[in-house]
């Protein structure tokens, strides 16, 4: 007892204490965000909870409810975790748990195969929304209680094919760190804070864990979604699996009050497999979030679900596992593997381009991982820095780095945006490096169906020097993204003969871009004048990393950060002009 009340003191004491690291000056804000090892405590306190209503159980100080059952015939005592001892704390026991998961799952299976009257088609959208009316009276769900805030329902629902076998799929989605690195875009952070029933088989059937996740926007001017959720697993037939998560009352209370800003009704998603290394995918997505404000450029994209819902999952996972055949194909044509002679080559400079891709993921969203500072510019664009320290990573050069990001809106459809940045031919209209020299492209992998999905070396050469840029480019039909880093070309020569990319340093920067959320815009630039009335504009965030100083311990400049500011004013400006949308 005395050692949680101490974890307790001392995460207050940090918050009250905490200070911004780029201007050095105190916050006192509530929702100061809290850095990594503050994080680890939180679910340490939950641990620790357990561990101390394990301890009175011992002591007979008072007597707990019935012993629980285990999760299912044939699982024994090697099943049992500190969830067990929950019972007083979280006022659920295991057989409680196994309750609302079955239950969950019930709703589950209803939500992703039922038509109208519980799903109606929008005529404007051809998107699926819930008739919520009709859903209080299928799941009999109780009314908010007086007092209780504010809270808006997101409901959606996808469906679609994925090129994956489905004993790794599911896996995948048991697996955290597995699940992490399916959707960097939209996970910052991932933890399985406990294991109810560790299931059965290599697909662990039957399986129940306690799960954390942080859930970010590729911007710092969204915030994150912080949620505790439960995750089954559960073979229905021969052919099809459902894994199911649900927020369970009370144990977000009990680890951190604030985390009851959003909470997952049912979601899910039900898997078929189709053999031949197929599998149907019903997706459904239901959460209950505390309204917050949000900026207005994004609030049109997170008010009407599409930020955090069903189709940027499915699209997500759709490409990801796109990625992994591409990756393991030993029968790749030569159109799709250019200038790299060697499959181990190939291999090797994919995987270095997913490591610059997820290290672009984490640096730019609003995770509690960083401390976003806004900085007055002449220019007037919302520009946020954030710094940090890299002390032994050998994937990243060593020393203090700056990560400056800015978000704008431009009439421009998402992919006429996409095809201008990811264009080498082009990219000497915008790119500073670039000097306004010929950039060439030494070597171009494919790896999805979709042209945009590929990676690439490019060379750039001026009088003095010359220096390559690794890109690694991403398309869905939700989201687009641009990564590249400049790479060692001693180092890069080597990954391409298949030696190992891991100590390759790199600093990746580049591009998100994602739909304005506004389903019908006339007058925005596209490639198709028949789609001129019918293309949103796109929300464009750019993102750049610099090493400010080789030294760890070293301060941030003034100068650092203006010099970062002007990069993306100019780069801003030059993409502006590029695609004739200045401002007015």
């Amino acid at each position: 007892m005395e050692k949680l009340r101490d974890e307790n003191k001392a995460m207050r004491d940090t918050i009250q204490k905490s200070c911004c690291p780029n201007c050095g000056s105190a916050t006192t804000s509530r929702d100061t965000a809290l850095t990594t090892q503050e994080q680890q405590l939180r679910i340490e306190n939950a641990r620790l909870k357990a561990e101390v209503e394990k301890l009175r159980t011992a002591l007979g100080k008072y007597t707990p409810g019935t012993a629980s059952p285990s999760c299912s015939a044939g699982n024994d005592q090697e099943n049992r975790s500190s969830l067990d001892f929950y019972t007083g704390i979280f006022g659920l026991d295991k057989s409680k748990i196994m309750e609302l998961v079955n239950q969950a799952m019930e709703e589950l299976k209803k939500m992703a195969t039922a038509g109208e009257p519980l799903w109606i088609r929008s005529v404007e959208t051809g998107r699926e929304i819930l008739n919520y009316d009709e859903y209080v009276k299928e799941f009999k769900v109780e009314a908010p209680s007086e007092g209780r805030p504010k809270r808006s329902i997101e409901a959606s629902r996808e469906t679609g094919v994925v090129f994956v076998d489905l004993p790794r799929l599911v896996q995948s989605f048991m697996d955290v760190n597995q699940w992490k690195e399916m959707f960097p875009c939209m996970i910052s952070k991932a933890a399985t804070v406990d294991v109810v029933c560790s299931g059965e088989g290599p697909n662990r059937n039957g399986a129940v864990q306690l799960m954390f996740a942080e859930l970010q926007m590729l911007t710092p001017m969204v915030p994150t979604r912080e949620v505790y959720f439960i995750r089954y697993c559960k073979q229905l037939s021969a052919e099809q699996w459902a894994l199911v998560d649900v927020s369970i009352e009370k144990v977000e209370d009990n680890i951190d009050a604030s985390l009851v800003k959003c909470r997952k009704r049912p979601s899910g998603c039900i898997i078929e497999d189709k053999s031949n290394g197929h599998c149907k995918v019903i997706w459904v997505e239901h959460l209950e979030c505390q309204k917050t404000t949000v900026h207005p450029m994004y609030r049109t994209i997170v008010n009407s679900g599409l930020a955090f819902g069903a189709r940027h999952w499915m699209t997500t996972l759709q490409v990801q596992c796109e990625r992994l055949v591409f990756f393991m194909a030993t029968n790749v044509p030569t159109k799709d593997s250019n200038g790299v002679a060697t499959l181990a080559g190939r291999k090797s400079i994919l995987r270095l381009a997913q490591r610059l891709t997820q290290s672009f993921c984490q640096a730019i969203g609003a995770s509690s991982y960083h401390s976003w500072t806004k900085v007055p510019t002449k220019t007037g664009e919302d520009i946020r820095v954030a710094s940090r320290k890299n002390l032994n990573d050998p994937g990243e050069p060593l020393g203090v780095i700056l990560c400056a990001v800015s978000s704008v809106l431009l009439p421009v459809s998402p992919h006429v945006l996409f095809d201008f940045l990811r264009d080498e031919s082009r990219r000497s209209e915008w790119d500073i490096m670039a000097s306004g020299s010929p950039v060439q492209s030494i070597a171009n992998l494919a790896k999805g169906q979709d042209r945009g999905n590929a990676v690439n070396i490019q060379t750039m050469k001026n009088k003095d020097n010359s220096m390559w840029v690794l890109q690694d480019c991403c398309t869905n039909a939700y989201e687009s993204m641009v990564v590249y880093a400049p790479v060692d070309i001693t180092g890069m020569q080597a990954v391409m003969t298949g030696c190992d990319s891991s100590n390759i340093a790199a600093l990746p920067s580049g591009f998100s871009i994602l739909p304005d959320g506004i389903e019908s815009r006339p007058l925005v630039i596209s490639s198709r004048h028949e789609e001129k009335s019918s293309e949103g504009g796109s929300l464009l965030t750019i993102a750049f990393q610099i090493l400010t100083n080789t030294s760890p311990t070293a301060k941030l400049t003034v100068e650092s950060v203006e010099s970062v500011n002007t990069l993306i004013s100019c780069t801003l400006r030059n993409i502006r002009t590029s695609l004739q949308c200045e401002d007015g």
